[in-house]
């Protein structure tokens, strides 16, 4: 009987068992109210920049604001008839598809040496390149102005692309150092015992396994060339303006055509986002790939 009674006097009373319910129903929805304020906080933006492009110009200043309208594209109409904008995303793709292959190209390498060998001074050199992305853009503008200046490099499509790699290479680095660690080193050794050298370890074996994080950081340093705009206002002209300042130069003295600015914004915003829904699935594989071993 005792053993009985200590047995029933363990177990959780209804009372305990229903606080229990109550308590996580409630961590459910602080979480669920949590993911609503984020949601609006994003995607309210995106709504406003995408219904001004499509709105009149009475309906874009109307108080109060107007939510059900007929859409025009007569904005659309007049950003591609001036020619600008196309030109700005031509250039925008030149320079983030380029910079994006050379900081893979560059990166990769670098990254698979720092998660296969031990050398002297490695921990320094990792600590400097993590430092480069914790550097303020606006610091090192005036630098990077002088030097394309002294180079004959302004305004050329080559200036914005060398400049972006000094970002996106320590970014392709920090993503794929975890992805090779990830991969036994044994991998490696089996085929540089069948007599394959380390280059061809890494093309043929290695990179293969590699590549949702190679695809992680490709994404990530093309969406920041694509939008990047303190270096590409600062460094360009006329002839290599990239999309960003093409839509900042709607902003004049005179006043600011709203319309025109958000047609091009949602013109830049739209490849980045269908892209981004596309390659969803391999972009949290590529992140979460080696969290767990």
């Amino acid at each position: 009987m005792s053993a009985s009674s200590a047995t029933v006097s363990s177990s959780p009373r209804p009372s305990q068992r229903s606080r229990r319910r109550w308590r996580i129903s409630l961590a459910d929805i602080a979480q669920l109210v949590a993911i609503l304020l984020l949601a609006v906080f994003i995607l309210v933006p995106i709504y406003w920049m995408a219904s001004t492009s499509l709105k009149t110009g009475n309906q874009t200043f109307a108080i109060p604001p107007v939510f059900i309208f007929e859409p025009t594209f007569e904005h659309y109409r007049e950003v591609f008839a001036e020619g600008v904008v196309t030109k700005g995303l031509r250039n925008s793709l030149i320079v983030a598809t380029g910079s994006t292959l050379l900081a893979l190209l560059l990166g990769t390498p670098a990254a698979y040496a720092m998660a296969r060998f031990d050398f002297r001074g490695k921990a320094s050199l990792w600590f400097w390149i993590i430092s480069n992305r914790f550097i303020s853009p606006i610091v090192v503008a005036l630098p990077f102005f002088l030097l394309a200046r002294d180079f004959s490099l302004l305004d050329t499509h080559l200036v914005l692309i060398l400049t972006y790699l000094t970002f996106n290479i320590p970014l392709v680095i920090w993503l794929c150092i975890d992805q090779f660690r990830a991969i036994p080193r044994e991998i490696d050794q089996a085929a540089l015992v069948d007599g394959a050298n380390q280059w061809e370890a890494l093309r043929t074996i290695v990179l293969p396994l590699a590549i949702p994080g190679i695809v992680v950081a490709a994404i990530l340093c093309f969406v920041f060339s694509w939008n990047e705009f303190l270096f590409a206002l600062v460094l360009t002209r006329a002839e290599a303006k990239t999309a960003p300042v093409e839509a900042a130069n709607f902003m004049t003295g005179f006043g600011i055509r709203w319309g025109a600015m958000m047609a091009t914004g949602t013109l830049i915003v739209l490849p980045v986002v269908v892209f981004a829904a596309i390659v969803s699935r391999h972009l949290v594989r590529g992140l979460t790939m080696g969290a767990v071993k």
